[in-house]
């Protein structure tokens, strides 16, 4: 049943049999590796309902297929060991030049997959650019964008598409990666003539009960983290700071928090400072204010006149 069509492409086309052979080699390469993708992956998601696994899986079979599928096809079109030296030569000069942004790419990709500096899930910031990863692919990684115009890091809505190559050159800070809690302040200034030894103690006590149990998972996590990185703290509990500024004392309070959880964490505590500092008296916010000085009142020269 082949042969006669063979014979006639060949005579019409005048393509080769070995071409057309090598035709069908790889349509048939590219059927089954898909077919197979597909079988796997739909056994996959009856096994489980989690979204990260399902995910893993979906990229772990794309990646299979598309290396398989790359070095069969190779083996089809190009031939044996003589011929694959020959075309490399042939290839690698203007390859060089011309493929160097996408050599870059997937270097970076390799890089990420072996180092792991970061993951999927993972919420980092590379160069100026923040976000959570959403997706990682041979050329580049996904970004849920964080931060920009919006406050507190919560999220703009955005999916930035950032190219592999950029893990070489621009610095990463990973939030979920060691140490996973991260520090957060809150800066409350009270006037002078305030309390201020009573404002501390009740802000201090505030920042207790919103951070204080977190303690004990950060002591957990600080010290698997050392085992990889130096890191280290003396206190991890939460601390109010005291310094002077222009219009009053400012009052820092420090305490730990997970990233997601900033915005949340610090609303709870502004909401509690403000209906504490209602209650008292003695305590009042400092804020920018000013003074009008009227010279023909309060002046040395008319005050000499009325004397």
């Amino acid at each position: 049943m082949l042969i006669p069509i063979i014979d006639w492409i060949e005579r019409n086309l005048h393509i080769s049999s070995s071409i057309q052979l090598r035709v069908l080699l790889s349509i048939l390469l590219v059927i089954f590796l898909y077919v197979f993708r597909i079988i796997v992956i739909r056994i996959v998601y009856k096994k489980t309902e989690d979204i990260k696994l399902r995910y893993r899986w979906r990229k772990l079979t794309s990646y299979l297929a598309f290396f398989i599928g790359a070095i069969v096809l190779f083996r089809i079109w190009v031939g044996g060991i003589k011929n694959i030296a020959t075309f490399l030569g042939l290839l690698s000069a203007g390859v060089a030049v011309a493929l160097r942004d996408p050599i870059s790419n997937i270097a970076g990709w390799l890089f990420i997959l072996w180092r792991k500096p970061f993951d999927v899930g993972d919420r980092i910031q590379i160069g100026d650019h923040r976000g959570d990863v959403i997706d990682i692919r041979v050329f580049q990684f996904t970004l849920m964008e964080i931060g920009n115009w919006v406050p507190a890091e919560q999220s703009t809505g955005r999916i930035l598409h950032i190219p592999n190559s950029r893990v070489f050159t621009k610095e990463i800070a990973n939030y979920d990666r060691g140490f996973k809690y991260i520090w957060n302040e809150i800066p409350v200034i009270v006037t002078f003539e305030s309390n201020w030894k009573k404002a501390k103690e009740i802000l201090l006590e505030i920042a207790r009960r919103h951070a204080e149990h977190l303690t004990r998972d950060a002591e957990e996590k600080l010290r698997k983290a050392a085992r990889k990185y130096m890191i280290f703290y003396t206190v991890l509990t939460p601390t109010v700071y005291t310094s002077v500024v222009d219009n009053g004392i400012m009052l820092s309070i420090r305490y730990l928090t997970l990233p997601r959880k900033r915005r949340n964490t610090e609303q709870a505590i502004w909401e509690e400072i403000l209906e504490a500092f209602h209650k008292e008296d003695d305590i009042d916010f400092a804020y920018p204010t000013q003074r009008m000085f009227l010279n023909y009142i309060e002046g040395k020269i008319k005050k000499e006149n009325r004397e």
